[in-house]
């Protein structure tokens, strides 16, 4: 399968003093760090190789997850440096280890999903990238894609006016995607998004599982309560 591409680079600033010395991967979720709990998932999907985009506390993770042998997994790093790069900075500083393909996921996402037919509808979109999206009416955040037929007409944060749908967090990219990414050096992924979907680059694969986020308090609440349901035998 191909590579898998984790945003773990930001100042997780919403969380407040729960950041302020650890990293949010490592916010501790169900008794473990959640990347735990992340690796884990993406393991029983069939992934295989990760490469972790990290910059604020990223040490911590590089030595929590190490070369991911835990998990099953290969693991590798790429570091933002001195200066934060944005997501879609992050992962263009990333490309030489993430080949010709692969997903983008954030670091603070938890989803369950078949990682293997978003990669197939990827190759056969033709297209330079895809986002997964969840039809969502305001339930779990902001509605933000406009999907019609099949297609995403609109991606905005800022203006949902008749939007059902919401990005869903899982991504699949082409390496030539980013000769669209913006010139300056930082900048985030629905930028990339938004530029590609201009150009009809962008294909849509719709979901139909809720996802989990460790972003804000009430996330960790529900991510917590969902993974603790999960070890609950039936």
């Amino acid at each position: 399968m191909i590579p898998v591409a984790i945003l773990a680079g930001g100042l997780a600033t919403r969380l407040g003093s729960v950041t302020e010395k650890i990293p949010k991967s490592l916010v501790e979720i169900a008794g473990e760090p959640f990347v735990a709990h992340q690796l884990r998932a993406l393991r029983a999907a069939g992934v295989e190789s990760v490469v972790f985009c990290i910059g604020h506390l990223g040490e911590q993770v590089e030595e929590f997850v190490g070369d991911g042998s835990t998990f099953g997994l290969e693991v590798a790093y790429s570091s933002d440096g001195d200066k934060l790069l944005g997501t879609g900075g992050a992962l263009r500083r990333a490309l030489p280890q993430l080949g010709e393909r692969f997903f983008v996921l954030y670091g603070d996402s938890y989803l369950e999903a078949d990682f293997e037919a978003v990669a197939r509808a990827h190759m056969s979109s033709g297209k330079l990238g895809l986002m997964t999206v969840l039809e969502n009416h305001d339930q779990w955040d902001r509605s933000n894609v406009l999907f019609e037929h099949g297609c995403i007409v609109r991606y905005d944060k800022t203006q949902n006016e008749g939007m059902r749908h919401i990005d869903w967090g899982l991504g699949v990219l082409s390496h030539a995607a980013f000769a669209e990414a913006p010139s300056a050096e930082a900048f985030d992924l629905p930028t990339l998004y938004r530029r590609l979907l201009q150009l009809d680059q962008l294909a849509g694969f719709e979901v139909d599982r809720r996802f989990y986020e460790i972003g804000s308090v009430q996330g960790i609440r529900e991510t917590t309560e969902h993974l603790l349901t999960k070890r609950t035998p039936h």
